[in-house]
């Protein structure tokens, strides 16, 4: 009901008589911490984005344990379908309630739409779409996926007065995340920025005590007999008050169906193994000119010291893989590098490195994830990472979003429908 507004008149009362407008139910999360990110609803004339909780009856929350995790501290609302329980936060402030009572219409228009959970609706008339109409349409949908990044890109260049290797510094962070964490890495490198890193790129244990510091993952009670962890503690005491940092929420990390060698502590270890001795990523990878090898040899990075055995604090292991598979460097150059180049080139005016940015992903393997498998399962498959990004925004942008008037293959299905 939440997730596809089948809510009727986007006015409610909720359970304590307020009024509330409901304007975005916000974007699914499938991973671990609340249902939904980024919803918008105004309550009493006062507008509010957050996340949103949803259970079938209110003393679900209880049930799961929310009430005892910091993840859920900021809810904005919580759907029920049963009003059984009064919800609040940790500290005790009321968390507002909206009961939403599933009728029988509701149930079936459900029914309808689980069946298409998961699939392309448009994928039994996929066929009656020539070949020209399809490539042509990728082609764009590539190159928009390619401004998309972009425009993120410049925008925090202008953020940074045009310092191409901060901007680096933050998406290099962000791509480290891998989906999963790229928003909790992203707020990690602008909490800590590169201009103060940079003083410390002598010391590798400074820069991992600033870096895991700001994650919120140290605290001296903790892991008292690791000399390596009380020794970040200690730094990083320090350098807070230097700098006056301020850390993040620990509870922002997130390590569901993560393997042990891909946690995000080995991820910041990573980080700030990029930044010692100097950090000039973007004058490297202008230099590779689309270069696979040239490029695939700049994050050829090994973590050293403690890092090489351990996947957490105090969790040691003898079978942890490369800091980097060779995916996930591809990832990188997917989308950290060619991003980078197109936007380098809607800045100078050199179309010869939008063209550098097309042939980098051309020559890469598309990615392999449940998007593109689901077009695999419509017949359509892609053969390099060009094509891969167009399938990936083509279902995020257009077929998640129901525009499908917009899409050219939905365009001309319904041209060709309204012909007979």
């Amino acid at each position: 009901m939440w997730q596809f507004r089948m809510w009727g008149n986007s006015e409610k009362l909720l359970n304590d008589g307020r009024r509330v407008l409901l304007l975005d139910p916000g974007k699914l999360n499938t991973d671990s911490g609340p249902d939904f990110f980024n919803a918008k609803i105004i309550i009493d004339g006062i507008e509010w984005v957050g996340n949103v909780e949803v259970h079938v009856k209110a003393s679900d929350w209880k049930r799961h344990g929310h009430d005892r995790d910091s993840a859920y501290n900021n809810i904005i609302l919580h759907v029920v379908g049963i009003d059984d329980a009064e919800i609040c936060r940790e500290d005790g402030s009321l968390i507002p309630q909206l009961v939403m009572p599933i009728t029988p219409e509701i149930a079936q228009n459900y029914v309808q739409l689980v069946e298409d959970a998961g699939v392309i609706r448009c994928r039994g008339m996929l066929h009656t779409v020539d070949e020209l109409l399809l490539s042509n349409w990728f082609e764009t949908l590539a190159f928009e996926r390619l401004q998309v990044k972009a425009n993120r890109l410049i925008e925090l260049l202008r953020a940074n007065c045009g310092d191409w290797e901060s901007v680096c510094y933050v998406f290099l962070a962000r791509s480290l995340g891998f989906g999963l964490n790229s928003v909790p890495f992203e707020l990690l490198a602008k909490s800590v920025p590169l201009s103060v890193l940079r003083k410390h790129s002598d010391s590798l244990l400074q820069l991992e005590a600033l870096l895991f510091g700001q994650a919120g993952m140290l605290d001296m009670s903790e892991h008292i007999f690791d000399e390596y962890y009380q020794l970040l503690c200690r730094e990083y005491y320090f350098l807070s008050r230097k700098y006056q940092l301020r850390p993040l929420a620990r509870s922002i990390w997130k390590y569901a169906r993560t393997r042990p060698a891909n946690f995000p502590h080995r991820r910041i270890a990573l980080l700030a193994k990029c930044v010692e001795n100097g950090f000039s990523l973007m004058r490297r990878v202008l230099d590779a000119k689309a270069d696979v090898d040239a490029l695939r040899k700049i994050f050829d990075i090994e973590l050293s010291g403690y890092w090489l055995d351990h996947s957490d604090f105090d969790v040691a292991s003898t079978r942890l893989a490369k800091a980097l598979s060779k995916k996930s460097v591809d990832l990188l150059l997917i989308n950290l590098v060619a991003p980078l180049y197109y936007a380098y080139s809607s800045l100078s005016g050199d179309t010869s490195m939008e063209d550098l940015a097309m042939e980098l992903l051309v020559s890469l393997e598309p990615e392999n994830n449940s998007i593109l498998n689901v077009w695999a399962g419509a017949g359509i498959k892609a053969d390099n990472a060009f094509r891969s990004q167009a399938l990936i925004h083509l279902r995020n942008e257009y077929c998640d979003a129901r525009k499908c008037l917009y899409c050219r293959i939905g365009n001309r299905i319904m041209r060709s429908a309204g012909k007979k």
